[in-house]
């Protein structure tokens, strides 16, 4: 993936391509959806990265792609508790764009949550094609509550449009917001994001778990852009966007003469070197925000909606 990704609808040149064309078919894309679900329940099951490998991407590949690798070490005889994922009631949202990369989104209903009840959560992820002949990849996940998943806008023939990269309809631009959070979670600034759990709570967690008795906890954020990171966006039908992208973090912690910071046993089939002092994890972090129309008075950015795994570790 790239930044033209978020290309708006219009004729722009990509791979020689010049048609503005909904990015997939909707029989393409459930069967998409179905393919995602298939590899992600043998990789479950087998505790086996290679399994999906080709069905994730970005964000979302190399979390999953981790924790796999993980679990393969700590149960090299596969998942005991395998519960296959079913992912119903798929509702697609397709844009018109020029080109390649080709994305959507599926908003879905999942099975691992209350399901039935008014309350079930809804999994939302964006599937991304990158060129002719390759498959359709997931980078992207976020799990929502129902009032949480806007209403997209769609044309007369039911497609979605597609936001900028560097749109200028909205408050702040796809391309600045993993730049803007990563800054913010650093320092607070800039505060145009809307308080609530993937924010100032989360902050606020972070300062109170920085100095613990024998540990000392430093976090140094950084944004996430470039090839499969791309942030990928769709109009709401209220003017707004629901935009998605990546960070990194490093969490470093260090232990008091004699106190050894705790690894677990998926973070220490991720590590490099020996933990005596300090253990030093690196995580992926992939958010789902709402970001108001631009204009005066524009509301905060909502962070709806944030996943996140550990990669990698060094112990030193």
């Amino acid at each position: 993936m790239t930044a033209l990704a978020l290309t708006a609808s219009g004729c722009v040149t990509v791979h020689g391509e010049l048609a503005v064309v909904p990015s997939a078919k909707r029989t393409e894309a459930a069967r998409a959806l179905k393919d995602f679900t298939d590899a992600y329940n043998k990789a479950d099951k087998a505790y086996d990265p290679a399994l999906d490998a080709d069905r994730v991407t970005g964000a979302l590949g190399a979390i999953n792609q981790a924790g796999l690798k993980a679990r393969s070490i700590t149960s090299p005889d596969g998942n005991p508790g395998h519960q296959p994922l079913e992912l119903a009631d798929a509702r697609f949202t397709i844009p018109k764009k020029a080109g390649w990369p080709r994305w959507f989104v599926a908003d879905t209903d999942s099975n691992r949550d209350r399901d039935g009840g008014p309350e079930d959560n809804r999994w939302v992820l964006v599937f991304v094609r990158e060129a002719p002949g390759k498959q359709w990849q997931v980078p992207y996940l976020t799990i929502l509550s129902p009032d949480e998943v806007p209403v997209f806008k769609t044309d007369k023939d039911g497609w979605g449009e597609a936001v900028a990269a560097d749109s200028e309809a909205l408050s702040v631009a796809p391309k600045e917001l993993s730049a803007q959070y990563a800054a913010y979670l650093g320092s607070g600034e800039p505060a145009r994001f809307a308080a609530g759990p993937h924010t100032d709570a989360w902050r606020e967690s972070r300062a109170r778990n920085a100095r613990l008795p024998g540990l000392t906890t430093q976090y140094v954020d950084q944004p996430l852009t470039g090839g499969d990171f791309a942030p990928l966006g769709l109009m709401t039908q209220d003017g707004d966007a629901l935009v998605f992208f990546a960070t990194r973090y490093f969490e470093r912690q260090t232990g008091a003469k004699g106190v050894r910071p705790p690894a677990n046993a998926d973070v220490k089939a991720l590590m490099t070197g020996e933990v005596k002092t300090t253990l030093t994890k690196e995580w992926v972090s992939s958010q789902a925000v709402l970001v108001p129309r631009g204009g005066a008075g524009a509301s905060q950015v909502v962070v709806s909606g944030r996943l996140q795994g550990v990669i990698g570790a060094t112990g030193s």
